[in-house]
Protein backbone atom coordinates (compact mmCIF):
# COMPACT_ATOMS: atom_id res chain seq x y z
CA UNK A 1 0.00 0.00 0.00
CA UNK A 2 2.98 2.52 1.35
CA UNK A 3 4.40 1.50 -2.51
CA UNK A 4 1.77 2.33 -4.15
CA UNK A 5 1.19 5.81 -2.64
CA UNK A 6 4.94 6.56 -3.32
CA UNK A 7 4.39 5.68 -6.97
CA UNK A 8 1.40 7.90 -7.48
CA UNK A 9 2.73 10.40 -5.58
CA UNK A 10 6.03 10.19 -8.03
CA UNK A 11 3.72 9.75 -11.01
CA UNK A 12 1.47 13.10 -9.87
CA UNK A 13 4.93 14.89 -9.41
CA UNK A 14 6.73 13.72 -13.02
CA UNK A 15 2.91 15.14 -14.74
CA UNK A 16 3.34 18.54 -13.18
CA UNK A 17 7.22 19.03 -13.91
CA UNK A 18 6.34 17.86 -17.33
CA UNK A 19 2.90 20.18 -17.55
CA UNK A 20 5.32 23.08 -16.23
CA UNK A 21 7.75 22.47 -18.91
CA UNK A 22 5.08 22.79 -21.79
CA UNK A 23 3.61 25.60 -20.30
CA UNK A 24 7.40 27.75 -19.65
CA UNK A 25 6.49 29.98 -22.21
CA UNK A 26 3.62 30.76 -24.59
CA UNK A 27 5.42 32.41 -28.00
CA UNK A 28 2.17 34.65 -29.04
CA UNK A 29 0.11 33.57 -32.34
CA UNK A 30 -0.52 37.17 -33.85
CA UNK A 31 -2.26 36.11 -36.18
CA UNK A 32 -4.75 34.95 -33.47
CA UNK A 33 -7.37 37.75 -31.57
CA UNK A 34 -6.01 39.29 -28.40
CA UNK A 35 -7.48 38.61 -25.27
CA UNK A 36 -7.74 39.90 -21.78
CA UNK A 37 -5.38 36.77 -20.90
CA UNK A 38 -2.64 37.81 -23.69
CA UNK A 39 -2.72 35.63 -27.44
CA UNK A 40 -2.98 32.26 -27.97
CA UNK A 41 -0.25 30.19 -28.35
CA UNK A 42 1.95 29.49 -31.43
CA UNK A 43 2.01 25.38 -32.01
CA UNK A 44 5.55 24.86 -30.03
CA UNK A 45 6.29 22.96 -33.44
CA UNK A 46 6.29 26.52 -35.35
CA UNK A 47 8.53 28.49 -32.38
CA UNK A 48 12.42 29.16 -33.37
CA UNK A 49 14.89 31.07 -31.48
CA UNK A 50 13.57 34.18 -33.70
CA UNK A 51 10.86 34.40 -31.34
CA UNK A 52 12.98 35.44 -28.37
CA UNK A 53 14.76 37.75 -30.03
CA UNK A 54 14.09 41.51 -30.77
CA UNK A 55 16.23 43.43 -32.97
CA UNK A 56 16.46 47.22 -33.90
CA UNK A 57 16.55 48.42 -30.19
CA UNK A 58 17.66 51.77 -31.52
CA UNK A 59 16.74 55.74 -31.44
CA UNK A 60 13.63 56.22 -33.27
CA UNK A 61 12.38 59.34 -35.15
CA UNK A 62 11.84 62.49 -32.53
CA UNK A 63 10.80 64.73 -35.50
CA UNK A 64 7.40 64.59 -34.25
CA UNK A 65 4.70 66.69 -31.97
CA UNK A 66 6.53 65.51 -29.03
CA UNK A 67 10.02 65.78 -30.36
CA UNK A 68 10.17 62.26 -28.96
CA UNK A 69 10.58 58.25 -29.58
CA UNK A 70 9.32 55.46 -28.28
CA UNK A 71 10.84 51.94 -29.57
CA UNK A 72 8.62 49.56 -27.94
CA UNK A 73 9.65 45.95 -27.70
CA UNK A 74 6.33 44.68 -26.47
CA UNK A 75 4.40 41.55 -27.44
CA UNK A 76 2.70 42.77 -31.08
CA UNK A 77 7.05 43.27 -31.53
CA UNK A 78 7.99 40.75 -29.59
CA UNK A 79 6.22 37.52 -29.21
CA UNK A 80 8.43 36.20 -27.20
CA UNK A 81 7.10 38.11 -24.26
CA UNK A 82 3.96 36.88 -24.39
CA UNK A 83 2.47 35.78 -20.64
CA UNK A 84 5.73 36.68 -19.01
CA UNK A 85 4.82 39.44 -17.78
CA UNK A 86 7.48 41.67 -18.59
CA UNK A 87 8.07 44.04 -21.77
CA UNK A 88 10.85 46.96 -22.96
CA UNK A 89 10.63 50.04 -24.32
CA UNK A 90 13.62 52.81 -25.40
CA UNK A 91 12.87 56.29 -25.05
CA UNK A 92 14.98 59.33 -27.11
CA UNK A 93 13.70 62.86 -26.65
CA UNK A 94 15.23 65.64 -28.77
CA UNK A 95 16.21 68.72 -26.52
CA UNK A 96 12.97 70.47 -25.47
CA UNK A 97 10.76 67.25 -25.91
CA UNK A 98 8.86 65.45 -23.63
CA UNK A 99 6.47 62.37 -22.94
CA UNK A 100 3.15 64.30 -22.02
CA UNK A 101 1.09 63.12 -19.15
CA UNK A 102 -0.26 59.43 -19.37
CA UNK A 103 -0.70 56.16 -17.85
CA UNK A 104 -0.04 52.70 -18.28
CA UNK A 105 -2.97 50.86 -16.66
CA UNK A 106 -1.81 47.45 -17.18
CA UNK A 107 1.74 47.35 -16.08
CA UNK A 108 4.33 49.53 -13.60
CA UNK A 109 6.95 50.98 -15.65
CA UNK A 110 10.92 51.68 -14.39
CA UNK A 111 12.83 53.94 -16.54
CA UNK A 112 16.37 53.91 -16.34
CA UNK A 113 18.71 56.49 -17.35
CA UNK A 114 21.77 55.96 -20.34
CA UNK A 115 22.29 59.70 -21.47
CA UNK A 116 21.74 63.48 -21.16
CA UNK A 117 18.72 64.46 -18.69
CA UNK A 118 15.17 63.82 -17.61
CA UNK A 119 12.92 65.26 -15.55
CA UNK A 120 10.37 62.49 -14.68
CA UNK A 121 7.44 62.65 -11.87
CA UNK A 122 4.08 60.87 -11.36
CA UNK A 123 0.89 61.96 -9.79
CA UNK A 124 -1.55 60.99 -6.63
CA UNK A 125 -4.53 62.78 -5.24
CA UNK A 126 -2.34 64.12 -2.83
CA UNK A 127 1.20 64.46 -3.95
CA UNK A 128 4.04 65.10 -6.85
CA UNK A 129 6.89 62.90 -6.91
CA UNK A 130 9.30 64.21 -9.73
CA UNK A 131 13.32 64.25 -10.06
CA UNK A 132 15.89 64.98 -12.48
CA UNK A 133 17.81 62.16 -13.64
CA UNK A 134 20.80 61.32 -14.99
CA UNK A 135 22.87 58.77 -16.23
CA UNK A 136 22.33 55.58 -14.09
CA UNK A 137 19.51 56.51 -12.23
CA UNK A 138 16.16 54.70 -11.68
CA UNK A 139 12.44 56.18 -11.44
CA UNK A 140 10.09 53.75 -11.07
CA UNK A 141 6.05 55.08 -12.18
CA UNK A 142 3.55 52.25 -10.13
CA UNK A 143 1.27 51.29 -11.99
CA UNK A 144 -1.94 53.33 -13.34
CA UNK A 145 -0.25 56.44 -12.36
CA UNK A 146 -0.47 59.41 -14.29
CA UNK A 147 3.06 60.36 -15.51
CA UNK A 148 5.68 61.98 -17.30
CA UNK A 149 9.16 62.39 -18.60
CA UNK A 150 10.62 65.66 -20.38
CA UNK A 151 14.38 66.41 -21.89
CA UNK A 152 15.57 68.93 -19.22
CA UNK A 153 19.08 68.97 -20.39
CA UNK A 154 21.06 70.02 -23.70
CA UNK A 155 21.32 67.85 -26.19
CA UNK A 156 19.36 64.76 -26.78
CA UNK A 157 18.12 62.01 -23.53
CA UNK A 158 18.07 58.29 -23.95
CA UNK A 159 16.36 56.15 -21.34
CA UNK A 160 15.48 51.79 -21.59
CA UNK A 161 11.88 51.32 -20.53
CA UNK A 162 10.89 47.86 -18.43
CA UNK A 163 7.30 47.61 -17.75
CA UNK A 164 5.68 44.14 -15.39
CA UNK A 165 3.46 43.58 -18.89
CA UNK A 166 3.65 42.30 -21.94
CA UNK A 167 1.21 44.72 -23.53
CA UNK A 168 1.30 47.46 -20.78
CA UNK A 169 -0.81 49.33 -22.96
CA UNK A 170 -0.69 53.40 -22.59
CA UNK A 171 -3.18 56.35 -22.44
CA UNK A 172 -1.71 59.65 -23.18
CA UNK A 173 -3.57 62.43 -21.62
CA UNK A 174 -3.69 65.17 -24.30
CA UNK A 175 -4.29 62.48 -26.88
CA UNK A 176 -7.65 62.13 -24.85
CA UNK A 177 -8.69 65.45 -24.21
CA UNK A 178 -7.78 67.00 -27.65
CA UNK A 179 -7.75 63.88 -30.14
CA UNK A 180 -11.69 63.47 -30.45
CA UNK A 181 -14.97 64.88 -31.77
CA UNK A 182 -16.27 66.54 -28.51
CA UNK A 183 -17.79 70.04 -29.09
CA UNK A 184 -14.84 72.32 -28.31
CA UNK A 185 -17.51 74.47 -25.84
CA UNK A 186 -18.11 71.19 -24.07
CA UNK A 187 -14.12 70.36 -23.68
CA UNK A 188 -13.48 74.19 -22.53
CA UNK A 189 -16.05 73.96 -20.21
CA UNK A 190 -15.01 71.19 -18.23
CA UNK A 191 -10.98 72.02 -18.47
CA UNK A 192 -11.10 75.94 -17.78
CA UNK A 193 -9.45 76.61 -21.31
CA UNK A 194 -11.26 79.16 -23.47
CA UNK A 195 -12.53 77.68 -26.81
CA UNK A 196 -9.59 79.15 -28.93
CA UNK A 197 -7.54 76.89 -27.02
CA UNK A 198 -8.89 73.89 -27.39
CA UNK A 199 -9.61 74.57 -30.82
CA UNK A 200 -6.35 75.34 -31.33
CA UNK A 201 -4.77 72.39 -29.20
CA UNK A 202 -7.50 69.90 -31.22
CA UNK A 203 -5.96 71.27 -34.69
CA UNK A 204 -2.59 69.82 -33.37
CA UNK A 205 -3.92 66.56 -32.19
CA UNK A 206 -6.36 65.74 -34.92
CA UNK A 207 -9.23 66.31 -33.01
CA UNK A 208 -12.63 67.62 -34.48
CA UNK A 209 -15.72 69.67 -32.78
Amino acid sequence: MIKMIHILLLFVLLSSISHASVNDFCVADLTAPDTPSGYHCKSPTTVTADDFVFHGFVAGNTTNTFNAALTSAFVTDFPGVNGLGISAARLDIAQGGSIPMHTHPGATELLIMVKGEITAGFFTPTAVYSKKLKPGDLFVFPQGQLHFQANSGKGQATAFLAFSSSNPGAQLLDLLLFGNNLPSELIAQTTFLDVEQVKKIKARFGGRG
